[in-house]
């Protein structure tokens, strides 16, 4: 059902520092600030050969990441985002499989302008899923 993986989502108490740390001590290429009021994150893009790390920041006192960030003062990986090819079947599959689809199980539409979901931590080994639509 999955295919690659697309992104690597680091939570960052300092955006511009975290930025600046990937594109000037490591040389990457990094987008400009995206705010995502919907999700209530401002993201920045690391472009890599082979995926993407997404640093996200909270946007608003409501921020979805907030709590994250509290919890981890110093930031660190907030989640994985994986392709489908179909986010429909994939959720319905998820569903029927017992695992919990967050929200109201209506996908959004992400940084990339495409559908997306998250899947509950607790079933995937403590880790928060996103899932894609490609």
């Amino acid at each position: 059902m999955i295919g690659r993986l697309n992104h690597v989502a680091i939570a960052v108490p300092d955006l511009d520092a975290a930025a600046a740390n990937y594109r000037d001590v490591l040389g990457a290429q990094v987008s400009q600030p995206q705010d995502l009021p919907d999700h209530g994150v401002t993201v920045i893009f690391v472009e890599l050969d082979n995926t993407k790390i997404e640093l996200i920041h909270p946007l608003g006192e409501d921020s979805t990441i907030k709590g994250f960030l509290e919890k981890n003062t110093a930031g660190g990986i907030h989640h994985m985002c994986y392709e489908v090819d179909d986010i429909y079947e994939a959720r319905d599959k998820l569903r029927s499989q017992g695992k919990r689809v967050l929200g109201d199980g209506e996908p959004q539409i992400g940084a990339h302008g495409k559908p997306v979901l998250f899947l509950h931590p607790k079933d995937f080994n403590g880790t928060l899923v996103e899932v894609e639509q490609v």
